[in-house]
């Protein structure tokens, strides 16, 4: 069944196997960290971050195999050079078909829409992968997302750091220490937006209706929130930098957390620079 615009999907194409194993108020004052403190294994070199969408539903049955796919690619990070952070946007389109998805959001079939204007395509679907905003292709073809990954790791890059400064556990609570970069790559007359997502992993659902009922689904970087927290425009001299407040909420398991910064052309949708950091309890 394929489902244009609104309702969209692909054939399932089979998910080929990765072998390879690899390595949110109050101003404060930054404190530079590595994008990959706390997330990645050693390496002899400096890893690019890369930012890895995948637009999904638990009412797709072509989307489990792209899920896995996600989490093999942030789990195992098998792409030399690159250090993946993964975006999992569960898109609501699908919860008319039988089953209402607990992690979708009008917002990111918004996204995914938006993207669809820019690679000039009259079709949304899932499962979509969407590397960096450059490129885009089925969420479950693993030979395109390692290529697709391992060019967008050799372009130039914004520098971001983000940080966990304090915490107040009497109102669920953390503030973030971040800074990015302004862009030298911004497009003249465009400008950038400064983007935090708050991802979860570990989350599982048995689904009991739609294309996938009886089974049970894992999912890795579901995005929980996404805002906006400023804009850069390709005249701008300073770095962007921004202490948010994030509420946690109860339902939210705070050490499969992590805060993902990403800076992002508004028009052509570029990602420029990425950064993420774990919000579990220090």
């Amino acid at each position: 069944m394929k489902l244009k615009i609104a309702l969209a999907v692909v054939i399932i194409l089979p998910a080929l196997a990765l072998a390879v194993a690899g390595l949110v108020s109050k101003r404060a004052s930054v404190r530079y960290v590595s994008a990959a403190q706390g997330r990645m294994p050693a390496a002899t070199a400096e890893r690019v971050p890369v930012l890895v969408e995948l637009f999904t539903s638990e009412g797709c049955s072509s989307c489990p195999p792209a899920d896995e796919l996600l989490t093999t690619l942030e789990q195992m990070q098998p792409v030399e050079g690159a250090e993946v952070i993964a975006l999992s946007e569960h898109v609501d389109y699908w919860n008319r078909l039988g089953w209402t998805d607990p992690y979708s959001s009008s917002e990111f079939s918004a996204r995914q829409n938006d993207y669809a204007r820019v690679f000039e395509t009259d079709e949304v679907y899932t499962p979509q992968m969407v590397v960096d905003g450059r490129s885009q292709f089925v969420g479950s073809n693993s030979a395109e997302a390692r290529n697709a990954i391992a060019a967008a790791s050799r372009d130039p890059k914004a520098k971001v750091a983000v940080s966990l400064a304090s915490e107040d556990a009497r109102t669920a609570s953390i503030t973030l220490e971040l800074r990015a970069e302004r862009p030298r790559e911004i497009s003249e007359s465009d400008s950038a937006a400064v983007l935090l997502a708050i991802t979860e992993s570990g989350l599982r659902s048995s689904v009991s209706r739609g294309e996938n009922a009886g089974r049970r689904l894992n999912h890795t970087a579901v995005v929980r929130k996404l805002m906006t927290l400023g804009v850069l425009d390709s005249q701008a001299g300073a770095s962007f930098v921004n202490s948010p407040l994030v509420r946690i909420d109860k339902s939210w398991k705070r050490d499969n957390l992590r805060a993902v910064v990403f800076v992002q052309e508004l028009t052509s949708r570029r990602v420029l620079g990425a950064a993420s950091v774990s919000l579990g309890k220090q």
